[in-house]
């Protein structure tokens, strides 16, 4: 694999750093099926996007919640969503029981894939500054602390802070800035096509796509980012290995 010449590099978080190229989508569903919940694809599917524009919208998620609360809030809205169309039938008891589980199954599954990631990011820290540029809820700060990332980002460009979401250019735009570098001397690292190659390729940027199983609605264009990778341990070949 061939090297690419940055200066500074602008990561993504979720999907990315936490789950190594799944889509949360799929990782939730993987743990709503071990857990051997109730439910089919679709209606969990629905459950996902009712629950991600409910956290968008109203402050369930505070500043101090770490990433296991998230998960629990998370899958409770979801549960509650399934629960209130009749997809699913238990009581409440039975409902909070199996919303720890499939969070807390989420969150070991974050746990074995930092194991993997966080030493990569370690390392980068030492030749490269580093920003995070995220879409969250507010509390990424408490889940970068949570998983011991909070010294390794000179700064963090979170969405619900600047007030610009993803895939508005101007979010990595902001990455930039924070980064002090000039855009072309930039290497954006993302999950999403949509969120993190074409933003970040609009504002100039070098991108590495973390091609993985993604949410499958996006239209895709293999020539525009710089490097195609399909695991996050590939980045040491592109930006550590001269």
């Amino acid at each position: 694999m061939n090297n690419i010449e940055v200066k500074g590099i602008i990561f993504d978080f979720g999907g990315t750093i936490d789950t190594n190229s799944i889509h949360w989508a799929e990782v939730l569903w993987r743990y709503y099926k071990e857990c051997k919940a109730p439910v089919e694809y679709q209606d969990f599917r629905d459950a996902y996007v009712f629950a991600e524009r409910a956290l968008a919208k109203y402050p369930y998620i505070q500043p101090y919640h770490n990433f296991l609360d998230l998960l629990k809030i998370k899958v409770n809205l979801e549960l509650e969503y399934l629960l209130t169309k009749h997809i699913i039938d238990m009581d409440v008891i039975e409902l909070q029981q199996l919303a720890i589980n499939i969070a807390e199954g989420c969150y070991g599954f974050v746990l074995d894939v930092l194991a993997v990631t966080r030493p990569i990011i370690d390392e980068l820290s030492h030749h490269y500054p580093l920003v995070l540029v995220s879409n969250f809820y507010g509390n990424i700060e408490t889940i970068l602390a949570d998983f011991k990332l909070d010294s390794y980002f000179k700064s963090i460009v979170e969405s619900s802070v600047v007030g610009v979401r993803k895939p508005d250019p101007a979010i990595y735009q902001l990455g930039v800035d924070a980064i002090g570098l000039k855009a072309d001397e930039v290497l954006v690292v993302g999950d999403s096509f949509s969120k993190d190659v074409v933003p970040g390729k609009k504002v100039g940027c070098k991108v590495v796509w973390l091609q993985g199983k993604g949410w499958g609605n996006e239209e895709i264009d293999n020539s525009l980012p710089d490097f195609i990778i399909t695991d996050f341990k590939q980045l040491s070949a592109i930006l550590l290995e001269k």
